[in-house]
C-alpha cells in the first residue's frame, strides 16, 4: 500500500503542474478584456471629480503659509512618511485631528516586512521600550489539529521579526520623531476640505484646537486620514465593503501555548484572534458577521461571547477570557473594511494608507502595506527638488499605484481568501476546504514557508501567491478523491474545486490583474523623474 504521506506529495506535484495552466488562461483573458475593453473609460472617468466630495474652489480662513507638503493626520503611516519627507530636506506641515495617544485595537500587529520596511525608514527604534513582543507567525487550530504558519526569518538576522504592541504607544513614538526634525511642522487641527484651483489641489482648509479656520497651501497634499477617511471621496472612488467586525478585549493573567507564536481558532461561529501586546497582555479578536453583530449596550455581545464563543477558547485562557468579557468597557468593536484602489488622478494630492485601500485586519498586514507606501512614495520624491508643478508630479506618480501592487495586492488578496476560508459556513464545501488549508501547510516545505513568506511580506509576488492558491485547491480536491474516485467523491471534488474558483477569481479581479501579473503593459510603470527644465521654476 501507498504511504498516504507520497500520495500527498503526488497530489501536490499534479498541481504544480496544473494550478499554472489554469492560473495563465484566466489571467490571460482578463488581462485582456480589461485592456481593451475598460482602459479607455477609465481614463477617461479618472479625470472628473465626483459630485459629492470634499474639496472647496474658494479659499477662506486666515492664510498659514505655503510648505512643499501637507500631510493629512499622523497616524501610522502620515506620521512614518513625514519623517523620511523631512530627513530629506522637505518642510512638511502634518495636521492631526487629535495628538492624544489613540484609542484603537487595530494596528497591534507588525509582520517582518512591515519591520523591514521600518528599518528602511531608520524609525526602528520606535518599537523600542513600548513592550512590543516577538511574533514568529501563528498557529492555525482546528478540529484538534494545528499546522503553523511560522515566517520564513532564517535568512535575516535575529532581530528581523514580527511585532506586536500596543497601538498607541507605537503612533506617540513616531509622532515624537517626526516633530523632533526642525523642518517638520506637527500641529492639532481638523482638515475640513482641500482647497481646488483650476483642477489642482493647493493645499487644505483646517480647523485648529480653537475652532479657528486656516488654510495651508503646499505643492503636494498628501492625504492619509485612515480607514474612516472623509476626504478620500474627492480623489478616489470608494467602494467599501464591510464583511465581519472584530470585537476585540485584552486579556490577562495567561500565556498562549506558544508565547512567539500568535493563535487563529477556526471555530463555529467565529475564528478566533489571540496575540501578546505586552508581556501581560493577549489581545483577542473575535471575527463576528456584519449581518449577525449584537449589541454592545444591552448585553448581547456579553451572552454572545460567554455562550457561542468561549467553550472554543483554549482551557488555560478560558478564565481570562470571560474575565476580560465582564470587565467594563473593556470590549472594543472594529469594522473589518475592504476597498480596492480606485485612485482618480488628481495634480496636487495623493492618497495612501487606509484612505486608499483597506483589507481585511484577519492576517494583520494593514501596517506593512502602509509603511510599504511611504519607503515607494519617499523614493519616488526623492529626485524632485521642485514639487511646484502639479500636472508634471502627477503624471509621475501616476506610477506609484503600479509600483505599490506587489506588496498590496499579494497582502490584500492574502487576507479576504483567508477570512473566506476562516470563517464557518453552513455549506460542508468550507469545511472541506479549511481542512485542505490545514493539510497543505503541514506539507511544510515550500508549500508551508511559501505562503507564510506571503503572509509576513517577505515576498510579495502576486503570481506565485495565485499558484499557491490554485495548488492549494488542487490539493484540497486530490484529498477527497482518497484512497480511490467514487461518484460521490468526484462530485465533492468538483464542488470544492468551484467554490475555491469562486472565492479566489473575484478578488484576483477587484485588485486589477493587468497592475498585478502584467505591469509592464501599464504605461505609468515607465515614468522616469521629470528633468528639470521640465518643471516651473
Amino acid at each position: 500500500m501507498v504511504p498516504k504521506s507520497m500520495v500527498e506529495q503526488y497530489i501536490v506535484g499534479v498541481a504544480v503542474v496544473i494550478a499554472p495552466l489554469l492560473g495563465f488562461v484566466f489571467l490571460y483573458y482578463n488581462s485582456l478584456v480589461r485592456f481593451w475593453g475598460l482602459s479607455k473609460l477609465k481614463r477617461r472617468a479618472s479625470m472628473e471629480f465626483p459630485k459629492e466630495n470634499r474639496i472647496n474652489k474658494n479659499g477662506s480662513g486666515e492664510d498659514v503659509g505655503t510648505t512643499d507638503v501637507i500631510i493629512v493626520r499622523a497616524g501610522v503611516a502620515g506620521a512614518a512618511l513625514a519623517y523620511s519627507l523631512g530627513k530629506d530636506g522637505r518642510q512638511v506641515r502634518v495636521i492631526e485631528r487629535d495628538l492624544n495617544p489613540p484609542d484603537r485595537i487595530a494596528g497591534e500587529s507588525l509582520m517582518p516586512g512591515g519591520y523591514l520596511k521600518l528599518i528602511e525608514l531608520g524609525l526602528e527604534d520606535c518599537v523600542d521600550e513600548i513592550d512590543a513582543q516577538r511574533n514568529q507567525g501563528y498557529i492555525l487550530y482546528k478540529d484538534g489539529k494545528n499546522a503553523p504558519i511560522s515566517y520564513p526569518l532564517e535568512k535575516f538576522h535575529s532581530h528581523v521579526v514580527g511585532k506586536s504592541f500596543h497601538n498607541n504607544r507605537f503612533v506617540q513614538k513616531l509622532r515624537k520623531k517626526a516633530a523632533s526634525l526642525h523642518n517638520v511642522s506637527l500641529e492639532q487641527g481638523t482638515v475640513t476640505s482641500l482647497l481646488e484651483e483650476n483642477g489642482t489641489i493647493k493645499g487644505g482648509h483646517y480647523k485648529d484646537k480653537s475652532s479657528q479656520m486656516l488654510t495651508a497651501y503646499a505643492s503636494l497634499t498628501v492625504v492619509c486620514d485612515g480607514c474612516f477617511s472623509n476626504l478620500r471621496r474627492s480623489l478616489c472612488n470608494p467602494k467599501v465593503d464591510v464583511p465581519s467586525y472584530f470585537v476585540g478585549f485584552i486579556l490577562t493573567n495567561c500565556k498562549l501555548s506558544d508565547q512567539n507564536h500568535g493563535a487563529i481558532i477556526l471555530a463555529d461561529p467565529s475564528p478566533i484572534v489571540f496575540y501578546p501586546i505586552s508581556s501581560t497582555e493577549i489581545r483577542c479578536m473575535v471575527d463576528v458577521p456584519s449581518q449577525n453583530l449584537p449589541s454592545l449596550s444591552n448585553g448581547e455581545m456579553s451572552h454572545y461571547l460567554k455562550t457561542l464563543v468561549a467553550p472554543k477558547v483554549f482551557p488555560e485562557t478560558y478564565d481570562s477570557f470571560i474575565s476580560a468579557i465582564e470587565k467594563k468597557d473593556n470590549i472594543k468593536i472594529m469594522p473589518n473594511r475592504i476597498m480596492a484602489d480606485a485612485p482618480h488622478r488628481t495634480p496636487g494630492a495623493l492618497l495612501i494608507g487606509d484612505s486608499l485601500n483597506m483589507r481585511h485586519a484577519i492576517t494583520g498586514g494593514g501596517m506593512t502595506v502602509a509603511l510599504s507606501d511611504v519607503v515607494l512614495l519617499r523614493d519616488l520624491l526623492r529626485p524632485l527638488h521642485d514639487l511646484s508643478d502639479a500636472s508634471v508630479v502627477c503624471k509621475y506618480l501616476q506610477s506609484f499605484y503600479t509600483l505599490r501592487k506587489p506588496m498590496s495586492s499579494t497582502i490584500n488578496i492574502l487576507a479576504s481568501v483567508l477570512h473566506k476560508v476562516f470563517s464557518s459556513s453552513s455549506d460542508p464545501t468550507i469545511e472541506d476546504i479549511q481542512h485542505a488549508c490545514i493539510g497543505y501547510l503541514r506539507l511544510g516545505g515550500v508549500f508551508s514557508s511559501g505562503l507564510s513568506a506571503m503572509i509576513s511580506g517577505l515576498c510579495p509576488r502576486p503570481l506565485s501567491l495565485a499558484f499557491h492558491l490554485f495548488a492549494l485547491a488542487i490539493y484540497g480536491v486530490g484529498r477527497l478523491l482518497l484512497p480511490f474516485p467514487s461518484p460521490k467523491r468526484l462530485w465533492n471534488g468538483a464542488k470544492l474545486f468551484w467554490v475555491s474558483s469562486n472565492i479566489i477569481f473575484p478578488i484576483l479581479h477587484s485588485e486589477g490583474v493587468r497592475q498585478m501579473f502584467f505591469p509592464l503593459t501599464v504605461p505609468a510603470y515607465y515614468r522616469t523623474p521629470p528633468r528639470s527644465k521640465d518643471l516651473k521654476v
